[in-house]
């Protein structure tokens, strides 16, 4: 025995569907696209950023100018042109080097690198423990622990 359903369509006895109307619909919103994550810039940041990019661009010049003048000698760089002249060679390779890393560090700074953060806030650290525990409390600590406060301060600007 089969069953029996009366709401089927087509047998006797169900009601008749009822007649579905469209609505023409002439244009759907656009779908929401959330506009790209970019943390903005604070001015403290770069501020330190060209601070430390001038920095190493001294530095960098340094190194180079005592490289050149102890492999060519006095004869292509003048000595009063020279910051110090008690650097030999390997020590201006050195300030190179080291202008190069400060140098790299200004950029992620200016591009808010997170590492570049890191780098900014063990360095300050760094400079504060020494300066205390040699007693040096002076208007350099004063300016390290305020870039320290500040680095922290900022973090959540950087990705």
């Amino acid at each position: 025995m089969a069953s029996h359903h009366p709401s089927s369509p087509g047998e006797e006895g169900a009601p008749a569907p009822a007649a579905v109307t469209r609505i023409p619909i002439q244009h759907l919103p656009r779908p929401y696209r959330p506009p790209p994550l970019r943390p903005s810039l604070p001015l403290g940041i770069a501020v330190i950023s060209i601070l430390l990019a001038i920095a190493a661009v001294l530095v960098l010049l340094t190194g180079a100018l005592i490289l050149l003048s102890a492999l060519a000698g006095s004869a292509l760089i003048p000595t009063t042109l020279l910051i110090t002249t008690t650097v030999d060679p390997w020590g201006a390779a050195i300030l190179i080097v080291l202008g190069g890393v400060v140098l790299a560090v200004a950029r992620a700074l200016w591009d808010l690198e997170r590492w570049a953060l890191y780098v900014g806030v063990g360095g300050s650290f760094a400079g504060l423990t020494y300066l205390f525990f040699t007693g040096s409390i002076t208007v350099l600590f004063l300016l390290l622990l305020a870039l320290f406060v500040y680095l922290l301060t900022v973090r959540h600007h950087f990705y």
